[in-house]
């Protein structure tokens, strides 16, 4: 497998990946800014997408969770600029897009894309509150993680 350098060769190695298999590093994607949730249940829908085994019901009920407080936050976004909270928002959104179920997703879409994206929103918003700089990007880690997924199956 190649090394993973840009958006462009993460982008095309995602589009390989079976939809469940999409789901479990679109997962990892949102569990890379776990520390940013402040919601138990989108901590457990995480987790369940990471599950390679769980059934549909589970991965529908917990995307019906993520997506839930993901809509109850996005009133936050815009707000008095919030950024801690905005970036909570983020983390559910990732968790969402990692378990969109077939139904909703179009041929176009890829859910670890959509949940990489979501991911790097709930940094950019964090980094407005921290004080020290990050060491490596969101992108950088993500490249990491693809290519460790990528080489483990």
């Amino acid at each position: 497998m190649a090394k993973i350098l840009n958006d462009h060769d993460l982008r095309a190695a995602l589009e390989t990946l079976s939809a469940d298999r999409q789901r479990v590093l679109g997962a990892q994607f949102a569990k890379g800014v776990i520390a940013y949730n402040r919601d138990e249940r989108v901590a457990r829908a995480i987790e369940t997408g990471l599950n390679l085994t769980a059934t549909p019901a589970e991965v529908e009920d917990a995307f019906r969770a993520a997506k839930s407080y993901a809509t109850k936050t996005y009133t936050d976004c815009g707000k008095d600029t919030n950024w801690l909270a905005q970036a909570d928002h983020f983390v559910a959104a990732a968790a969402t897009a990692a378990l969109t179920p077939d139904a909703f997703q179009t041929d176009r879409q890829n859910r670890a894309w959509k949940a990489a994206v979501q991911a790097r929103m709930a940094v950019n918003c964090a980094q407005m509150e921290e004080t020290e700089g990050e060491e490596g990007s969101e992108a950088e880690r993500q490249y990491s993680a693809a290519e460790a997924f990528l080489a483990a199956a």
